[in-house]
Order: structure tokens, then sequence, then C-alpha cells
């Protein structure tokens, strides 16, 4: 068996079930995958992300004396997968909490912070700008000050404010049409199927295998998403090609210099 290169980041666990729907992947007929794809129309990466190549049959006519005619294939653009690993349920819930609960909590770090600086309007007076005619309409300065509990709403809601206005990876991966069907890969009892986030099918591990537990919702990807990420997986197959050659990239820019 092969082992995967590791990130300083990634555990074995995390590995493991990146080979194993790997596997799955080709045995469901994905001939081109890749590992740690950045998807068209987005910032994120994917654990991997897998190519089905479509043939059609289509009836074409014979010029012959007797008008007759044949079925022939034809490849057409295929489907595109992409697979999320998930070995730790905090790992899943970072990337699949509902804007509506991330919305609830702003508000609540809003409130909290409003009761808080008026608070600290009274106990720190120094904080008023005197940029107001009225003292009672003076504004304060917060930025300088050096309060272990503002600070910290303060950054929650800078925390929430970025994931709920650039949405969570599983939503956004499904909004941006980055492909077809859409997967989770998670380890056995991590996640019951009503948590799987909406259109995303469910791949468990049972033992050294992988098990549909629940099916995804078919997305119309748009052709051109769908080739830039061909694109982007053939890329990576040949980068892998030429570490497992010796051939750096350095030396390619070389020759492409030098032309001949």
């Amino acid at each position: 068996m092969q082992v995967l290169p590791r990130r300083s980041s990634e555990s074995a666990a995390h590995l493991e079930l990146k080979r194993l729907a790997l596997f799955w992947a080709q045995k469901m007929g994905y001939h081109s995958c890749a590992f740690e794809i950045a998807l068209p129309n987005c910032r994120y990466r994917a654990d991997l992300a897998a190519y089905q190549p479509i043939a059609r049959r289509v009836w074409v006519k014979d010029d012959g004396p007797l008008k007759t005619g044949r079925l022939q294939s034809q490849q057409s653009l295929g489907t595109t997968a992409i697979f999320e690993c998930k070995q730790a349920r905090a790992d899943f819930l970072k990337d699949s909490r509902p804007a509506l609960a991330t919305a609830e909590k702003l508000r609540e770090l809003h409130a909290r912070r409003t009761v808080l600086e008026r608070q600290l309007k009274i106990h720190y007076p120094s904080l008023r700008t005197g940029d107001s005619l009225f003292s009672d309409y003076d504004s304060h300065d917060f930025s300088g000050l050096d309060h272990a509990g503002y600070a910290k709403v303060l950054a929650d809601i800078t925390k929430l404010q970025s994931r709920l206005f650039n949405n969570t990876k599983f939503d956004t991966l499904v909004r941006y049409g980055c492909g077809n069907l859409f997967y989770v890969v998670a380890e056995d009892s991590l996640l019951e199927p009503h948590e799987v986030p909406v259109c995303w099918g469910l791949l468990v591990r049972r033992n050294s295998t992988l098990e549909l537990r629940q099916k995804p919702v078919w997305q119309d990807a748009g052709e051109a998403c769908r080739l830039a990420l061909l694109h982007k997986i053939a890329v990576a197959g040949t980068r892998a090609l030429n570490r497992a050659q010796g051939i750096a990239f350095e030396d390619i820019f070389e020759a492409r210099r030098l032309g001949g």
C-alpha cells in the first residue's frame, strides 16, 4: 500500500480517510483524482477532487447506398465530485455551522459589546475624544483600552462576521457550483444523517472501506467550472509525476527559456 505524504497539520486518521475516499471514487468510475485541489469559483481547497468521464452513444447515419447507420460512442464533459474528510467532530462543526445560528450569536455579541461600552464610558472617562460641542454626544476611542473582556468580545465578533459573510465551507461549495456531487467522508458515529449539510452525501468509514450512508443531491455545475476542475486535477497529476521522476519546475522553466 502506498503511503501518502503527510502535511504537518494532517493526522494519520485524516490521511487514511483521504486514501479510502480515493479508492472509493475510482471504484465508482472517477478515473481522474487529486488531493488538495484549489476549487474554481471560491477560496477553498478540496481534500479530494474527482472527475468521471461520460461517453454517450449517438446514432451516426451511413452515407452508403443502404442509408443505414450505427451507434457510435462520443465523449462529453463528465461529472465532478468533491470529497471533504472529517475525522473529528470539532473539525466538522467548524465547516458546517449554520448561518442562522451564527447570526444569532453575532446579535448576542453585539448586545454584549453595547453593554460593555456603556460601562466602560463610565469607568474610563478619559476615553472621551471631545469631538463634539456637547459632552453627551462625544464619541469614545476604545482602541487603546487594555480590557481583556472587551478585547475578547471584539475578537469573537470579527470571527463570526467573517464566518457569516464569507459563509461556511459546505454551503459555499454548493452555492458556488464547485462540483456536481459533494461527499462528507467521516469516521463511523461522527455525525448523524440529519446533521449532514444540505445537498451533501455521507460516506462512513467501516473498517477498511467506505459505506454510502446518504446520497448527495445532484448539482448542475457549469461546463466551465467542470473543465477548470479537470484541468486542476490534471496539473496536480503532472506535478506528482514530475516529483516521482525527479523533474524540477526550475529545470522545465530553464529549458523553455533556452528553447530548442
